[in-house]
């Protein structure tokens, strides 16, 4: 009788399927937890300032053309309607930071406005510039 020295070689393979669960998971947590910026959704010549800083905290951006209508997230809006439109979005993110963008064109009494409804929600609100370099 003849003893087998041989070994049996088996294919050992890891099983990833708890891997990309987890990976997935993830991913889903990271795109519910993220803070999006609403941007105003068109651009403006804006005034150049010698004081112009950077805003990291900005999360709403209003801007004002030169036609003076007045855009919010990629909408345009009426000057009644900007109080209610930024308190709806300040649920998501109390903190952020409002940033008016008005255009050189654009109304002085208008901006004024705007700065004012924004004001009334409690935000910090910043006019924004171009710096002079």
């Amino acid at each position: 009788m003849a003893i087998s020295t041989q070994k049996k070689t088996e294919d050992v393979e890891i099983d990833m399927t708890p891997m990309l669960d987890i990976v997935f998971i993830m991913l889903i947590f990271f795109i519910v937890t993220t803070v999006f910026v609403k941007q105003a959704g068109v651009e403006v010549n804006k005034t150049e300032a010698l004081t112009s800083t950077a805003r990291p905290d900005a999360y709403v951006f209003i801007a004002i053309d030169e036609n003076n209508q007045i855009h919010i997230d990629k909408t345009v809006v009426q000057k009644a309607e900007i109080k209610a439109k930024l308190n709806a979005m300040r649920v998501e993110n109390p903190n952020g930071d409002v940033v008016i963008q008005p255009d050189k064109k654009a109304r002085a009494g208008l901006v004024l406005d705007v700065l004012d409804q924004a004001k009334r929600t409690g935000a910090k609100v910043s006019i924004a510039t171009e710096q002079v370099k």
